[in-house]
């Protein structure tokens, strides 16, 4: 059996972060459906509510059984509303390193949403999973994407060249849109020590499911 993570969820300050679940499929195809993803990400488009359920459950229960990493719904604590989705992938256990993604909903956007999630993500592989590194990549016209890994106190390590391509020009997605273009990478890291000291949190702020 490969390594793999713990099915989890963490909890943040206003945010659950859970496995993603079947029912959430409405909310994850509308979420998908907005200009901004589309443009930034290399998730499928059209994004239909069959490929989310199906994203549920199947490929995410086999991408952390296999070992490649894990995916969590993001949820208000006081509304249950789903606001974005967090990826780990391309982990290496050996290194004990990983990658992670992230997507915020149109509607939760500006709110701090992103940092929050990522970072209680990091703060679980550093303290709870033994992790010693953690890899953003954003686009280079992304800059909101660039801003959250900034606000969780990730240091920007280089750029990858011609590394993405994004759908649009400038990020930018149309349903007119014909053509894709490539982009830079911006390459960001954090390790434990980056990261400021926490403050004591709850025993239950992290739930093992197996």
């Amino acid at each position: 059996m490969p390594a793999s993570f713990p099915e989890t969820a963490i909890s943040t300050e206003r945010l659950l972060l859970r496995p993603l679940a079947e029912d959430d499929a409405p909310g994850l195809a509308e979420m998908m459906a907005d200009e901004l993803v589309l443009a930034w990400t290399d998730l499928p488009h059209p994004f239909t509510e069959a490929y989310a359920a199906d994203l549920a459950r199947t490929h995410a229960p086999a991408h952390r059984a296999a070992g490649r990493g894990i995916l969590f719904a993001v949820t208000e604590h006081l509304t249950q509303r789903l606001v974005g989705l967090v990826e780990l992938r391309n982990t290496d256990w050996r290194l004990r390193s990983t990658e992670i993604s992230y997507v915020t909903a149109s509607w939760a956007r500006g709110e701090g949403y992103a940092p929050e999630a990522v970072l209680g993500v990091a703060q679980w592989l550093f303290e709870d999973r033994g992790f010693l590194r953690l890899e953003l990549r954003t686009a280079a016209g992304n800059t909101a994407a660039q801003q959250v890994a900034q606000k969780i106190g990730g240091i920007s390590e280089g750029v990858l060249r011609s590394a993405w391509i994004v759908r649009g020009e400038s990020g930018e997605f149309t349903e007119r849109f014909a053509g894709e273009s490539r982009s830079d990478l911006i390459l960001w890291s954090l390790l434990p020590e980056d990261l400021e000291t926490p403050e004591p949190q709850p025993a239950d702020r992290y739930v093992l499911r197996d």
